[in-house]
């Protein structure tokens, strides 16, 4: 608990899973009765709702406002992500960079096997540097543009992004929660990500296989290919290419390398941007300034083009970051009343045998990432929790480090209220409308996220990679000595921390 907090006892299961189903309920009226995707109001009634149990057990309306803004402060990194993410795409847009990178991948990717080719350029590029997030913004958006100019669903594309982009930041140990799932279990980073490859390599075989079958699932006649020819054209027209234009993506990358954190990384890449746009390609000050704020403005006379271009700035990420202020502080409500707590602990006293035990692991990730739109916590709760549990079976710890991370780092981006998915759908530009949902599409076409914790259940249940506890297995210098080898209090969030 929080030092500052009365020690209150956990609510009954009934109490805790009040705030819980009645704003699973408004989501379900507002998304699926009334056909508007706009889950803002539901989450910050579900808050309320939260906060009148708390004080119903005892809280003070200052303890649950400590709790939603603690959870908020710890994600205000992934918050201003977002935002520098929405600069980063108008300045880029305007200085001819995401220009370029369509330019040359129409050039070069054969619309046959583009959602192959996305899928594994994501995944490289995510593993390299270990950011899901600074890759979708950055090549996932190139790839977005190419998808659009095949011809291809956005929703199609945004999930072989969301598949290798978050697959590779899974396996990564430059990732922030590769390291936090063995540091909270106290497991070796290294042999956890070892275990985790019966359920990755299959996982992504199979989404590489779906998405080589479907091809580009999108046009590939002649009337697509001279369409193509066209925004390749377009685009020689309106902007100047050369090597200034790959620099602001290169400078990412190489500080992404250096492991320097992605707010400076990606703001450092906006600000060359804008000069890469006002030394080659004759913008204004004013208009780079306006590019980053609104979003990219041209008008080329092709339409096509133009849908392509028009995008980006901090105004477009308003929706998206209200959406996940709302969830974060209904889910740092809910942790603080420990209603969370109940929960898990009202689950681990049904468990009696191993399958169970991890089945468990996986789904509480799963219902965690679901209801507190946090990925951070859908690790460090029931990783926290769920330890003395294999202790006393006789397992090791590193099936549940690979439990918490299929159902926390994976489903992240498939929930569009948490911060891994609001991210995906702002980054990427997937709009959605009380008249055009289908966006939302880009969940299930995501497989690799959601194959990967579907195999994990699997094994448990036959038996399989379920690894027995060694002698020592767990001593202190067999653990993690990645940035989260400390943990907040059993209701804390975990530390400071962004994709």
């Amino acid at each position: 608990m929080y030092d500052d907090t009365p020690r209150i006892p956990m609510p009954s299961l009934p109490i805790a899973l009040t705030p819980v189903i009645l704003t699973i309920a408004l989501l379900a009226l507002q998304i699926f009765y009334y056909d508007d995707f706009t889950p803002h109001i539901p989450l910050a009634i579900g808050f309320g709702i939260t906060a009148l149990v708390g004080w119903a057990q005892g809280y003070r309306w200052s303890d649950i406002e400590k709790g939603a803004f603690h959870v908020l402060h710890v994600a205000m990194p992934s918050i201003a992500t977002l935002i520098i993410v929405g600069m980063l795409v108008g300045t880029w847009l305007a200085s001819g960079t995401v220009p370029l990178l369509i330019y040359l991948g129409l050039e070069l990717i054969n619309p046959t096997w583009f959602l192959a080719a996305s899928m594994l350029m994501c995944s490289l590029v995510s593993l390299s540097i270990g950011s899901s997030w600074t890759t979708v913004g950055t090549v996932g958006l190139a790839l977005v543009g190419i998808g659009n100019a095949f011809d291809v669903p956005i929703y199609w594309t945004a999930g072989a992004v969301a598949s290798g982009a978050f697959f590779g930041d899974k396996i990564s140990p430059l990732s922030d929660t590769t390291n936090l799932a063995p540091a909270v279990t106290e497991t070796n980073i290294f042999e956890h990500i070892r275990n985790m490859m019966p359920t990755t390599i299959p996982a992504m075989l199979i989404a590489l296989a779906v998405y080589f079958f479907f091809g580009s699932a999108g046009d590939s006649s002649a009337e697509s290919l001279q369409r193509i020819d066209m925004i390749k054209e377009g685009l020689s027209a309106h902007f100047n290419f050369g090597f200034w234009q790959a620099f602001p993506l290169l400078v990412v990358i190489l500080m992404a390398f250096k492991r320097i954190a992605p707010i400076p990384a990606l703001f450092t890449g906006t600000v060359i941007g804008a000069l890469v746009a006002i030394f080659t390609q004759g913008a204004s000050v004013h208009d780079v300034l306006t590019f980053a704020h609104a979003g990219y403005s041209i008008e080329t006379g092709g339409e096509a083009l133009d849908s392509l271009l028009n995008r980006g700035g901090v105004s477009s990420m308003t929706w998206v970051v209200t959406l996940m202020m709302f969830a974060l502080a209904f889910g740092g409500a809910l942790e603080r009343t420990r209603c969370l707590e109940s929960i898990v602990a009202a689950i681990m006293k049904r468990l009696s045998g191993f399958r169970g035990l991890q089945t468990s692991a996986i789904l509480t990730s799963i219902a965690t990432n679901v209801v507190s739109g946090d990925v951070y916590l859908s690790i460090a709760l029931p990783g926290r929790m769920y330890k003395p549990a294999y202790d006393r079976l006789g397992y090791s710890r590193l099936n549940l480090s690979r439990a918490i991370e299929e159902g926390g780092t994976l489903v992240s981006p498939l929930v569009p209220w948490n911060a891994g998915g609001a991210f995906v759908m702002g980054a990427l530009g997937l709009s959605v409308t009380s008249t055009d949902m289908s966006a939302l599409l880009y969940i299930p076409l995501a497989f690799a996220c959601w194959l990967s914790p579907l195999f994990g259940i699997l094994y448990a249940q036959l038996g399989w990679f379920s690894k027995r506890a060694e002698t020592n297995a767990q001593t202190p210098e067999n653990t993690s000595s990645g940035s989260f080898s400390h943990t907040a209090g059993m209701t804390g969030t975990p530390l400071e921390a962004e994709k």
